[in-house]
């Protein structure tokens, strides 16, 4: 759990640090976008079959792996000199998470069973969502604090100490577990996946700074082919490798559009934190902390309604989740509604310092409270709603792409709504560009709430275990 807890926090530590990293490492825009989706790729591209090599050859060497890795890689981040060897320190950290993370809940599958078993995917669940809140809050802390003049450095550092006690721990405590009869995974589509995960998001990245070249647009073609080819030839195969995408599955409505649910939810919910936090840095002059005790109250209103959301969701199905989509919407175009008109107040560039205090904190309260609420609606029963339609055999590759599509929706919601904000800023400043994200993300959101209402009528069946790596 230890282990967990450091990818959990390092999903939204970095947030509020990045205008921090920016101006110290003279970090281009897209070097900035990359910081969150290099994480986000990394993890998605190695989650589904790190899962596999778990359960063929053993968990707890891929945990101890997984968790000495991430400690070398976060390491690797703290004493980056540079952007680009930051964002490839954390592409590595987004790879090892992805090693250590499956371990986690493929252990407690194995070592746990009936109420026990429960109880420790509850902790797992209320971890996860306290990381999520408490990340906002660490990174801020640590970024001002400056412990020993690290600065951001230390958001990084951190993790170094709690890698170290957590593989020693494990070593001595954890006992080694795997699946018998797990068939061979297929390190060959895994490096296809992998590749075409990337050529998706590579060109969203780097095509508004290059004026949207025309290697883009094949690069983005290619990568859309190569993971809808790798489906195609898996649905078609007999072999005894364990299939990466299992079509049994994508042919289950629930499944197939429960997971276009959570991709869209994460596009908008890495993409709308990303710009926020540099908006409220760079506009509105808040330290990192401020900005982690504001960016809280998003938590909060998930804390609000998460205890709620399955029974709701047993009782009126589908439609809970629609709401909290609809929630979403509502609360985060009610933050687009309370953000100053462009050329209001302090609209300086992107990372300029000023002496002057926060500016409209508690008009954006309302709006972060709302769409953290709707994120208990939609994404607690979410799980559940995608995992409990897909048959045991192989509930575990669902899993694992239900996970996969999680990331790398976030690495997509940081290159496209990050690529509209920053096109957008050199024409009118930060508020401006945040005032042109937004429909973006709202947008999403609204689609999410109409997808909802394909999902089936009555949308939870009992409990279900939590996918690898969701939060």
């Amino acid at each position: 759990m230890a282990a967990a807890l450091m990818d959990l926090l390092d999903v939204t530590i970095v947030n509020v640090a990045i205008p921090s990293i920016g101006r110290e490492l003279h970090a281009s825009e897209s070097a900035l976008q990359w910081l969150v989706s290099a994480y986000l790729l990394g993890f998605a591209a190695t989650l589904i079959v790190s899962g596999h090599l778990g359960d063929r050859y053993g968990r707890k060497a891929l945990f101890l792996a997984g968790t000495a890795g991430f400690g070398l890689a976060s390491l690797g981040c703290g004493l980056a000199q540079s952007p680009g060897q930051l964002v490839a320190a954390r592409a590595v950290q987004g790879v090892t998470a992805a090693l250590l993370m499956p371990q986690v809940l493929g252990s407690f599958r194995t070592l746990f069973h009936g109420k026990e078993r429960g109880a420790v995917f509850g902790i797992y669940g209320a971890v996860a969502g306290f990381a999520s809140a408490v990340g906002l809050l660490l990174g801020g802390l640590l970024t001002d604090a400056d412990l020993f003049g690290w600065g951001w450095r230390s958001v990084f550092l951190v993790n170094v100490p709690v890698a170290l006690a957590a593989v020693v721990a494990a070593a001595v405590l954890v006992p080694a577990t795997r699946e018998r009869g797990a068939g061979r995974p297929d390190l060959l589509g895994s490096l296809v996946l992998a590749g075409g995960l990337i050529a998706v998001v590579l060109p969203l990245v780097q095509g508004e700074a290059n004026g949207w070249p025309l290697w883009g647009w094949l690069c983005l073609t290619a990568g859309v082919l190569a993971v809808a080819g790798l489906g195609l030839v898996e649905a078609r195969r007999r072999a005894a490798r364990v299939p990466l995408l299992p079509a049994r599955a994508f042919r289950l409505p629930a499944f197939s559009v429960g997971l276009a649910v959570q991709l869209l939810f994460a596009v908008g919910m890495q993409g709308f934190f990303l710009v926020f936090a540099i908006w409220l840095q760079g506009s509105q002059h808040y330290t990192p902390m401020q900005a982690g005790v504001l960016t809280v109250a998003f938590s909060a209103g998930g804390f609000l309604t998460a205890p709620a959301a399955d029974a709701l969701a047993v009782r009126f199905g589908r439609l809970v989740l629609a709401a909290g989509a609809l929630l979403m919407a509502g609360g985060f175009a009610a933050v687009w509604y309370a953000v100053p008109p462009a050329g209001a107040g302090a609209d300086a560039v992107a990372g300029a310092a000023s002496a002057a205090g926060p500016v409209g904190a508690w008009p954006l309260v309302p709006g972060l409270l709302l769409a953290g609420a709707g994120l208990g609606f939609l994404v607690v029963p979410l799980v559940n709603v995608v995992l409990s339609a897909v048959p045991a055999d192989i509930a575990g590759g669902a899993s694992g792409i239900f996970s996969t599509a999680q990331q790398f929706g976030g690495a997509l919601g940081a290159a496209v709504i990050g690529s509209v904000f920053f096109g957008a800023l050199t024409d009118g400043g930060p508020t401006h560009a945040l005032t042109a994200a937004m429909p973006w993300v709202c947008a999403g959101f609204l689609v999410c709430a109409l997808l909802c209402l394909a999902l089936p009528r009555t949308a939870v069946s009992p409990q279900a275990e939590p996918a690898a790596g969701a939060v």
